[in-house]
C-alpha cells in the first residue's frame, strides 16, 4: 500500500514539475506582465475566485494597467485603466465579443451552439434582443409588467395581506418572488384567460403554482450557474441538472403556445427557432431558459439591493417616494384598493431622475460583471500610451467593479449615496473625472459597447415599476432598523449583480387608502 501512495505521488510530483518547466507559458517580448500561478490549469483561478476586486488590485499594483493571468485553462489580459477602455471597442477586426458568450450559453443551458458559424441556426441573436426588448417593443413589455406586477403584489399573495396586519418576510425572498411571478408572466404569457371564465379563481391559483415551482427550480439551477461558466458539467450537479431541464419541458413550444399575450421577444424567438434552426425541440425549449435566466439573474438581486438601501436611508425613502408621488398626481393616477390599477408609462418612468440615481447607485455598490473579447489572430494591442503583442485565442478583460470602487471617481466609495448620479439641477449627472480628466467610462455594470446588455432598459423599468408601486400600495420597514448591509456573494463574480450572502427580514401592509 505504501508502495502505491509512493509510486502516484511521485508521479503527481513529476507532473507537476513537468508542467512548471515545459506546460507554464513564457512571456515574450511586447507582451503584458505575466501571472501563471503555481497550480496546472487553475493557475490563478482560486485567488481570483476567493476576492476578484483585492486580487485585481493586487496584480494592478505590482504590474501596472495592464497584466495577464492564467485562469482555468485561459489566459486573460485585464485592462485597468479606463482610458484605455475605448481600445477594446475599437479593435472589433481583431477581437470577437460573440465567441465567449455563445461558448457560454450552449454550455451552461444545454442547447446547441447559437453561433450561425456552427450550422445550427441562422438567427442574429443579439439583433432578435434589440428588436423586441428596445425602441417601441419597450414600450409593451412596461404596460404588461405594471400590470402584472400589480396582479402579484396585491392578487396573488391576496392570503399573506390581511387589512392593517404586519407580513415580515425576508427581502430576498420577496423581491425573489415578485420579480419573477411578474417577469415570468410578462415574457411568458399567462395560461389563464380573464375575460368571463368562471373558474379564473381556481385557475389562477394553479398557474401561480407552476410558476413557482419553476422558481423554485430556476434557484436551484441559478446555484451552480458559476460552476457551469467555469467549465465543470452540469451532470455533477444531479438536483440543478434535473431543475434545468424542467424548466426546458416547461417552455416547450407546445406548452408556449396554450398561453396567451405572450411577449414579442418569445413569441418572435418561437418562429426563428422553428424556421432558422435544426434544434430538436428539448434544445429550443432551453434557448427560452437561457432568456428566463437573463431576464431574473441580475433583476433580482438588484432590486434587492435597491429596496434594501432605501430602508436603510430615509433621506433617500423621502426623496423617492415624493418623486413618485409628484409623477402620479401629474398623471392623475389615483392609488386605491378597488382594483382600478396604477399606469405608469415609458415617457413618466423615464421621468424619475431621483429614483434613476437610486437603481445606479446600488448597481455600483453590488455589480461584478466582467466585459470579455477573444482574440481573433495575434495582434497588437494599441492603448492610450503604449502597445502590447495579443496571442490567438487569449481573452482581453474589463473588471468595471474596480471601477465602481475607485475612491479617485467615486468619494467615500463604499458608501450609499442616493444623489450620486444628480447634479445640482436634480438632473442625471453624467460629469465624473479621474486625475482631473473627465471619464467616458465611469458605470458598467451593463457591460459596454456592442455587447451592452440588450435588455438593460426594461431592466432598469422594471426596477423602477417595483418601487413606485411598493411605494404607492405598502407601508415598510427593516425588522432591525441597525442591521448590517449583507456582503455580496463573491462566487458570482463576473456574472453580473452579485447577490446578499443572507436575507434581511422586512415587513409590510396595506396602506390603508
Amino acid at each position: 500500500m505504501f508502495l502505491a501512495y509512493w509510486v502516484w505521488g511521485t508521479a503527481i510530483i513529476l507532473c507537476c514539475v513537468s508542467w512548471f518547466l515545459l506546460g507554464r507559458r513564457r512571456r515574450r517580448q511586447g507582451e503584458p506582465p505575466l501571472e501563471n500561478g503555481f497550480l496546472p490549469y487553475l493557475g490563478c483561478a482560486l485567488k481570483f475566485g476567493a476576492n476578484p476586486l483585492e486580487f485585481l488590485r493586487e496584480k494592478q499594483k505590482k504590474h501596472g494597467h495592464i497584466f495577464t493571468c492564467h485562469v482555468a485553462g485561459k489566459y486573460i489580459h485585464f485592462l485597468t485603466d479606463p482610458f484605455s477602455y475605448h481600445a477594446l471597442m475599437r479593435q472589433g477586426k481583431h477581437l470577437d465579443w460573440k465567441k465567449f458568450h455563445f461558448a457560454t450559453s450552449a454550455k451552461a443551458f444545454g442547447h446547441g451552439s447559437i453561433d450561425p458559424a456552427e450550422g445550427n441556426t441562422t438567427e442574429n441573436f443579439h439583433q432578435t434582443f434589440i428588436r423586441t426588448l428596445q425602441g417601441n417593443a419597450l414600450d409593451a413589455l412596461i404596460e404588461a409588467m405594471m400590470e402584472n406586477l400589480q396582479y402579484v403584489m396585491l392578487q396573488s399573495r391576496t392570503p399573506k395581506l390581511q387589512s392593517n396586519t404586519w407580513v415580515t418576510e425576508g427581502l430576498y425572498t420577496f423581491c425573489c418572488q415578485v420579480m419573477f411571478e411578474s417577469g415570468f408572466l410578462t415574457l411568458f404569457g399567462k395560461e389563464f384567460n380573464s375575460n368571463n371564465d368562471k373558474n379564473l379563481s381556481s385557475k389562477q391559483e394553479t398557474e401561480r403554482a407552476r410558476i413557482l415551482n419553476a422558481l423554485e427550480n430556476f434557484k436551484e439551477f441559478d446555484k451552480i450557474f458559476p460552476a457551469l461558466v467555469a467549465g465543470l458539467p452540469i451532470h455533477l450537479f444531479k438536483s440543478a441538472h434535473s431543475a434545468r431541464e424542467k424548466l426546458g419541458e416547461a417552455l416547450l413550444h407546445k406548452n408556449l403556445l396554450k398561453r396567451d399575450n405572450l411577449s414579442e421577444l418569445v413569441t418572435l424567438r418561437m418562429f426563428l427557432n422553428d424556421t432558422l434552426s435544426t434544434f430538436d425541440d428539448m434544445e429550443k425549449a432551453k434557448t427560452h431558459v437561457a432568456v428566463l435566466w437573463a431576464s431574473q439573474a441580475n433583476t433580482i438581486p438588484a432590486t434587492f439591493w435597491t429596496l434594501f438601501y432605501l430602508l436603510k436611508s430615509p433621506e433617500a425613502m423621502r426623496a423617492a417616494t415624493k418623486e413618485v408621488q409628484s409623477v402620479l398626481e401629474i398623471a392623475e393616477e389615483r392609488v386605491s384598493l378597488d382594483g382600478k390599477h396604477i399606469s405608469l408609462n415609458r415617457k413618466q418612468l423615464d421621468n424619475m431622475p431621483i429614483l434613476d440615481s437610486i437603481i445606479k447607485e446600488a448597481m455600483r455598490l453590488s455589480s461584478a460583471s466582467m466585459t470579455f473579447r477573444v482574440a481573433k489572430e495575434d495582434f497588437t494591442l494599441h492603448l492610450e500610451n503604449d502597445f502590447y503583442n495579443i496571442r490567438k485565442d487569449d481573452i482581453v478583460a474589463l473588471y468595471p467593479q474596480l471601477l465602481h470602487f475607485d475612491p479617485e471617481i467615486y468619494a467615500d466609495p463604499l458608501t450609499f449615496k442616493y444623489d450620486r448620479f444628480l447634479n445640482e439641477k436634480g438632473e442625471e449627472k453624467t460629469d465624473f473625472y479621474r486625475n482631473g480628466r473627465k471619464l467616458k467610462f465611469y458605470y458598467m455594470p451593463f457591460g459596454t459597447g456592442i455587447a451592452k446588455c440588450p435588455g438593460r432598459l426594461f431592466a432598469v423599468h422594471e426596477i423602477k415599476q417595483f418601487l413606485a408601486l411598493i411605494f404607492s400600495y405598502f407601508e415598510l420597514e427593516l425588522v432591525d432598523r441597525n442591521v448590517k448591509c449583507p456582503s455580496l456573494d463573491q462566487s458570482r463574480a463576473g456574472l453580473g449583480i452579485l447577490q446578499p450572502s443572507n436575507d434581511i427580514d422586512f415587513r409590510y401592509r396595506l396602506k390603508c387608502l
